[in-house]
């Protein structure tokens, strides 16, 4: 086999996967109460947008050739349900009608669809008296959320709040509200990873008294499971299927390649990428060369796309 490696022509030409610009998606947060963007220190070149610097940094992406975007809100105000998640003056509301009067169709507007940005406790639904979760009283407030990110322009609705049953009732909500064009992206296996703390400081979330999200979020130990997840949200009309985080769980995401047809994401989260970020600006790592690597191995794995925070960089490197 060696002698299909004595040049970059040829190892190019032989390559069995090709990590392209259309297998980006960019995640980006877009805040409430500031006037100029927030540099997040655990995420060296994340900010927190204002609705002004989104839209620019939308435009420099599609100027990139990025396909997608996926929008996370941080709200002035929060409360026990998290209202602003589907109060159509919401932050990212906002952001969607304000993108799609600047992208139109040329660009794929996602929304996170989860409360836990939205609430006072940090949980990903309405918390009962013993500080639980209740599942099925969340389910309605995901139907709403989806429906008012439709409603404000949403090309794609991606449900992470790993409630049972929660692709069937938006689904449901949407076909309802007459958005029964409008896909669903289902963070179908996302695991309870340690690899979230920046994402949370990106976000402004802490969970009340000291709790975690284990109770509703994927095992980290389990493999099979994650599986049957994934079968029950695309039996409840899913029609693409996601894997969170990437990296530690490359296994979930080529065991979901063999199984399933639907286009599988893999989301490479923000302590993946954090860690790849501090290892380079200590000069431990090239890291333009290991973000390649990384995002390659995703690709090789079996994702159809990539949700990263290395979207801008990689995608000029690759244009």
């Amino acid at each position: 086999m060696r002698r299909l490696r004595q040049t970059p022509t040829l190892r190019n030409l032989v390559a069995e996967v090709e990590l392209t610009v259309n297998d980006l998606v960019a995640p980006l947060f877009v805040r409430e109460d500031i006037d100029a963007p927030v540099p997040i220190d655990s995420l060296p070149g994340v900010v927190q947008h204002t609705q002004d610097s989104l839209r620019k940094e939308v435009e420099r992406l599609a100027s990139l050739d990025i396909p997608a975007v996926i929008l996370f809100g941080i709200p002035a105000d929060k409360d026990p349900e998290g209202s602003q998640a589907w109060n159509p003056d919401g932050v990212v509301q906002v952001a969607l009608g304000n993108l799609r009067a600047d992208m139109g169709d040329d660009l794929v507007l996602i929304s996170d669809l989860c409360v836990d940005e939205y609430t006072s406790h940090g949980h990903c639904g309405i918390v009962d008296a013993n500080g639980d979760v209740d599942n099925d009283l969340t389910l309605d407030l995901y139907g709403s959320a989806a429906v008012a990110q439709a409603e404000a322009g949403a090309h794609v609705v991606a449900p992470s709040g790993m409630m049972d049953g929660q692709v069937l009732a938006i689904r449901d909500a949407l076909d309802e509200a007459q958005f029964d064009h409008i896909p669903i992206l289902a963070y179908s296996a996302k695991y309870a990873s340690s690899f979230y703390g920046p994402f949370r400081d990106a976000v402004d979330v802490t969970i009340a008294d000291g709790g975690d999200r284990r109770g509703y979020q994927q095992d980290w130990r389990n493999g099979r499971e994650a599986l049957e997840e994934i079968r029950l949200d695309l039996s409840e009309g899913a029609d693409m299927v996601m894997v969170k985080p990437a990296m530690a769980y490359l296994d979930i995401i080529a065991r979901a390649r063999v199984e399933v047809d639907v286009p599988i994401a893999a989301y490479h989260v923000s302590g993946e990428y954090a860690m790849l970020k501090a290892a380079a600006m200590n000069g431990w790592i090239d890291g333009e060369a290991a973000a390649l690597e990384q995002l390659t191995a995703i690709k090789r794995a079996g994702a159809d796309f990539i949700l990263t925070y290395l979207s801008g960089e990689v995608a000029a490197r690759l244009t």
